[in-house]
C-alpha cells in the first residue's frame, strides 16, 4: 500500500473542498447558517491532512520493523523514525530528489525501497559507499582492503527462539553497533539473484567481494545470518532512499527501548 499517495489524494481532495466552499459556497450560505456535513468534514479535514502530509514528506515519517535482520540494534516490533531530509529534499510521492544536502555514510541505517519491489520498504545499515571495494569474506568485513574493527562480546541470546549468536562490537566509519553471526550458518553465499551490477561483484566460497558503482550503495544487516541484503539481490541506488532511522519512539513489548538508538 502506497500511504504517501493515499494521503497525497486525500489532501487534494479535502483541499478543493474547503476551496471551494471558501471561494463559492460560503458567500451564498445565510449568516449563521450551519457549515454542510461535506463542508464540516471535508474542509474540516484539512488542515490536519496538510499538517501531518508535510511532517511526514519532508520531517519524518514513522516506520515499524517487521524483521530481525536489524539484531541487536533494532527488535521485531520497534517504532522508529525516519529523518526525511538529512540526505535532500525529495518530492512527495515520486521520491525525486530536488534538493541535495547530504550523502548517506558507512555506519548510517537506511530505510530505503526494496530494489526489486520498491512498493516495499527496507532497513538496513550502509557498509559501503560509491568507489568503495566492499568485502565480506568468512564473515569478516573489509572496506577498502581494511578490516573493520571488531570486538567479542558475550553470545547472545535470542529470548524468542532460546538460541544462541556469536556478539561482537563493530566500528563501522566511526559508528560503534552491535552485529550477530551464528556460528553453524555457512560463509557462502549460495542464492544471489542476477542484479543490476553485478558484474561489479565476485563470489566464492567465503563470501562476496564488490565494488560500489556511481549512486548506488552496499547495505547490510546487522543480524548478518539472518538478513537479506546487498549479498543476495544488489546495490541501492540513491534514488531509492527514504531516509535515515535515527530513534526507537515505540515498543509495546519492551518500553524500555522507547528513546534508544540514534
Amino acid at each position: 500500500m502506497n500511504f504517501a499517495l493515499i494521503l497525497f489524494v486525500l489532501l487534494v481532495a479535502t483541499g478543493l473542498i474547503w476551496l471551494t466552499d471558501v471561494l463559492v459556497f460560503r458567500k451564498r450560505r445565510q449568516p449563521g447558517a450551519p457549515d454542510p456535513l461535506w463542508v464540516e468534514y471535508g474542509a474540516g479535514f484539512f488542515p490536519v491532512i496538510l499538517v501531518v502530509f508535510v511532517l511526514r514528506s519532508f520531517i519524518a515519517e514513522p516506520f515499524k520493523i517487521p524483521s530481525g535482520s536489524m539484531i541487536p540494534t533494532l527488535q521485531i516490533g520497534d517504532f522508529i523514525l525516519v529523518n526525511k531530509f538529512t540526505y535532500g529534499i525529495r518530492l512527495p510521492v515520486i521520491n525525486k530528489k530536488v534538493i541535495p544536502l547530504n550523502d548517506p555514510k558507512v555506519g548510517d541505517v537506511i530505510v530505503f525501497r526494496y530494489p526489486e519491489d520498491p512498493s516495499l520498504d527496507y532497513i538496513k545499515r550502509v557498509v559501503g559507499v560509491p568507489g568503495d571495494k566492499v568485502a565480506y569474506q568468512d564473515k569478516r568485513l573489509t572496506i577498502n582492503g581494511k578490516p573493520v574493527p571488531t570486538k567479542a562480546l558475550p553470545d547472545y541470546l535470542h529470548g524468542d527462539r532460546l538460541y544462541y549468536s556469536q556478539h561482537f562490537e563493530e566500528n563501522l566509519g566511526g559508528v560503534q553497533h552491535e552485529i550477530l553471526n551464528d556460528a553453524d550458518a555457512p560463509a557462502f553465499i549460495s542464492d544471489a539473484i542476477q542484479f543490476p551490477g553485478r558484474d561489479d561483484c565476485l563470489y566464492n566460497n567465503s563470501g562476496v567481494l564488490c565494488t560500489v558503482p556511481p549512486g548506488h550503495y552496499f547495505v547490510m544487516g546487522d543480524n548478518r545470518d539472518n538478513s537479506r541484503d546487498s549479498r543476495f539481490w544488489g546495490f541501492v541506488p540513491d534514488e531509492n532512499i527514504v531516509g535515515k532511522a535515527f530513534f526507537i519512539w515505540w515498543n509495546f513489548g519492551e518500553m524500555r527501548r522507547i528513546g534508544s538508538f540514534h
